[in-house]
């Protein structure tokens, strides 16, 4: 960074730290506690049925679901935990989930937390199908049985405990708000039976959610009194903000810079496997990218461990394919694809675009210093088989759209993380691969008829013969990984930063990058 940047950063630090500086003062006069969070992203969509991104972060304190994910050292010690159902049972077949509602639940409206505002939610959702809404598609029928009971009907028979722990389009929302438009929840209004209720929203700048007194759970002594969910793209603001006091909590800080902050005795580094991996999505519409052995060849100029070791101070793995360790249907047997320049050379060379006459073109977010070193990194090694890569740093918002809009115009590779919606192999597989008519994450284009019917197949067992589906999950990747369609570079750490006195934090690698408020205290 030069002169000119060090000074530019230090301006806009000054700015948010005057701004973190007055809620401060609010703090002060009050007696109340406020937790800041320092996100690297923005939010780009509030709606409970339609949020598909890292809002996740606000819409998880706002809003609840079902069932809620927790881990366990390994994929077999993890269950589904009650939250705003109390139990559930489902039929032999698998085709018939009930569920029974937490009593005393109360929206932020008033309104209580009944059947019918389940059955509302899910149907919702459903209609629109925007988003995650997909992971309703085995629901054939909702029926509120009474007050307190939902039966789900499903075609298929998929494990509904843990699709309702979705970090997506499972929030269960008030029957006040059905009617309400995209537009109603992105003005920052909300309709959630969460521990937070949105009281401000100023799009790309921050959320301001206040504690909902009426709420189920007692918060812990010392607990939070307000959640500020700052919106913090430049990685050295965010970590003046977490060295200041001006933030509780971060990430996406450059992992050069650990050592230091976990030196630091007024935070805490927090480290831990994630269900979240790197990948390079490849243009499989259009040409160089159409043709396998230059897919291939891309695959084995990339460098595996030097971003592993420079990009991630070692704590990050090889990927092997798209599910990552710790979700089941993990392949730790699958192929690994190694760094061989000259193999990548003899392929370019037998598809005619040995030395010069390639140019590619990679987007990836502004702000995330390991994506912009992976990308730096990979553009070295093409130069030196003559390949030119164009480095096209954008916001998640731009980047997604322009991969989203036309194929044909698009970028050649796009760097993306992804992390399930909920824990599953299908999850992985569907988002990023499964043949799609308009593109959504799916942003590499790839389309497989036979993959697509082995992963609806596993999807379909999935609920009542797990080993089964499991070995066609593993199958249906190793068929997608014959065609090369995305680099799949690192199952990424979760490295998060906090304050050392606060109280209560620990990740759940199920939910990217979410942090539940409530369970928190200073």
């Amino acid at each position: 960074m030069n002169r000119r940047d060090l000074l530019k950063s230090a301006g806009i630090a000054s700015l948010a730290l005057t701004t973190a500086s007055l809620w401060s003062v609010a703090d002060a006069q009050d007696g109340s506690r406020i937790f800041t969070l320092a996100n690297p992203t923005g939010f780009p969509d509030l709606d409970p049925s339609t949020s598909f991104s890292n809002d996740g972060l606000v819409m998880a304190n706002v809003y609840e679901t079902l069932t809620r994910y927790i881990p366990g050292n390994d994929s077999a010690a993890a269950k589904v935990a009650p939250l705003l159902a109390e139990s559930w049972e489902t039929s032999a077949d698998g085709l018939t989930w009930t569920f029974r509602l937490r009593q005393g639940v109360k929206f932020h409206d008033g309104a209580d937390l009944t059947g019918e505002a389940v059955k509302a939610s899910i149907e919702r959702t459903m209609k629109i199908g925007g988003g995650a809404a997909f992971i309703w598609a085995p629901v054939i029928g909702v029926e509120a049985k009474d007050t307190h009971t939902v039966v789900f009907s499903l075609s298929s028979a998929e494990p509904l405990d843990l699709i309702a722990s979705s970090g997506f389009a499972a929030w269960i929302i008030s029957p006040a708000a059905m009617d309400k438009d995209n537009a109603w929840f992105n003005a920052g209004n909300d309709a959630g039976t969460g521990p937070f209720r949105i009281d401000r929203y100023e799009p790309g700048q921050r959320v301001v959610a206040n504690r909902f007194a009426d709420h189920w759970a007692d918060a812990p002594e010392g607990g939070f009194d307000t959640a500020v969910f700052e919106v913090v793209e430049d990685s050295v603001l965010a970590q003046s903000m977490i060295e200041s006091a001006s933030a509780d909590w971060t990430y996406s800080l450059p992992f050069d810079n650990l050592e230091a902050l976990d030196a630091n005795p007024d935070l805490n580094v927090v480290v831990n496997p994630s269900f979240e991996n790197l990948i390079g999505l490849l243009n499989t519409r259009r040409a160089p990218l159409d043709r396998l052995p230059v897919r291939q060849a891309l695959a084995l100029a990339f460098p595996y461990d030097d971003v592993i070791t420079a990009g991630t101070a070692g704590l990050g793995s090889r990927s092997r394919g798209v599910i990552p360790q710790g979700i089941w249907g993990h392949d730790a047997e699958a192929p690994l694809v190694m760094t061989d320049l000259e193999a990548a050379r003899a392929l370019l060379a037998a598809e005619g675009l040995a030395d010069g006459g390639l140019e590619l073109t990679l987007t990836y977010v502004t702000s995330d210093a390991l994506e912009a070193l992976t990308a730096e990194l990979w553009k070295a090694n093409l130069e030196t088989l003559g390949v030119t890569l164009t480095l096209q740093p954008m916001s998640w918002e731009a980047m997604w759209e322009l991969a989203k809009a036309d194929p044909n115009a698009a970028q050649d590779i796009l760097l993306l993380y992804w992390w399930p919606t909920y824990v599953t192999p299908h999850d992985c597989l569907l988002n990023l691969f499964r043949s799609e008519d308009r593109p959504n994450f799916n942003l590499g284009y790839y389309s497989n008829p036979e993959f697509d019917k082995t992963l609806d197949e596993a999807a379909a067992l999935s609920g009542t013969d797990r080993v089964r589906a499991e070995a066609m999950f593993k199958a249906a990747q190793r068929m997608m990984l014959a065609d090369a369609p995305a680099v799949f570079i690192l199952d990424k750490p979760n490295v998060h930063i906090t304050r050392a006195d606060v109280k209560g934090y620990v990740d759940n690698p199920a939910y990217g990058h979410v942090v539940f408020v409530n369970e928190l205290s200073r």
